[in-house]
């Protein structure tokens, strides 16, 4: 299995549900919840606070909930925007398909449907990876982007060489099978997701014009020569390398995690 969605998969099940509440249950509150339909799916969105506009995008095979420890501190300053990408969550995908460059049309397509024309916007792993892409495919809806845990290739290079070994294997393993049921057939085209994407050239990323946070942890899944190469393809933008962290930086610290990327967006 991928090893960023292998993370996911144990991480998103501990988080608990805290945030706004004390027993919030993000990505099922039904209080809130509801559906915007966008390029031939329906997303499911939960919005929480007021404020300036922030679209939190989470990692693959996970769901809006990845934000849990983060939804409580932003909803004070801002109109929290907690989104279930494609094929992930709520969000029901059909297609055999799915591409980084879908899902970040999908969400500025989003942000037009709720009248909202820009917002500031913070991803994690391959929710990062979809920051990058929004700023790239759609400057105009993007304020701010903090993109943490992302890689742009979907090598050894970019990955922990032993997790994507086993990603290989998993690979190798499973390529011929035919998958019996709905829910098989998503989680292996999510898993393709990151196996074979994202493919984003270095050079590309100079398109990226709006101000840009870089995150990683220092012991992330993602190599850190390879966050840095991304940090310095942006231009203008700034590092920052979370010491005693692996890939959840935003939950594994918090509270620090909450406050250094509210001073970036807030920076003027």
């Amino acid at each position: 299995m991928k090893i960023k969605r292998f993370l996911m998969a144990i991480i998103t099940p501990v988080l608990g549900f805290v945030g706004c509440g004390p027993h919030t249950p993000y990505g099922n509150n039904a209080a809130v919840g509801k559906y915007y339909s966008v390029n031939g799916i329906k997303l499911y969105i939960e919005v929480y606070g007021e404020g300036p506009p922030l679209l939190m995008i989470h990692g693959n095979g996970g769901d809006m909930s990845s934000f849990a420890e983060n939804v409580a501190y932003f909803a004070k300053k801002y109109k929290v925007i907690l989104v279930d990408s494609r094929a992930h969550g709520k969000s029901v995908d059909a297609a055999d398909s799915l591409t980084f460059e879908q899902m970040a049309d999908d969400f500025a397509a989003l942000l037009t449907e709720m009248h909202i024309p820009k917002a500031y916007v913070l991803g994690w792993s391959d929710g990062g990876i979809n920051a990058l892409l929004m700023a790239m495919r759609h400057p105009d809806k993007v304020i701010k982007l903090a993109s943490t845990g992302a890689n742009i290739t979907p090598d050894s290079t970019a990955l922990d060489p032993k997790g994507w070994l086993q990603s290989q294997a998993y690979y190798e393993k499973n390529k011929n099978r035919q998958w019996k049921t709905a829910k098989e057939r998503n989680s292996w085209k999510v898993f393709m997701l990151d196996w074979n994407q994202p493919n984003i050239k270095p050079e590309d990323l100079k398109q990226i014009k709006c101000p840009a946070l870089i995150i990683a942890g220092d012991h992330d899944v993602i190599v850190d020569a390879h966050t840095r190469l991304i940090q310095k393809s942006i231009p203008g933008s700034k590092l920052w390398i979370i010491p005693n962290s692996g890939h959840a930086t935003l939950i594994e610290h918090a509270a620090l995690f909450n406050k250094t990327v509210n001073a970036f967006f807030m920076d003027k």
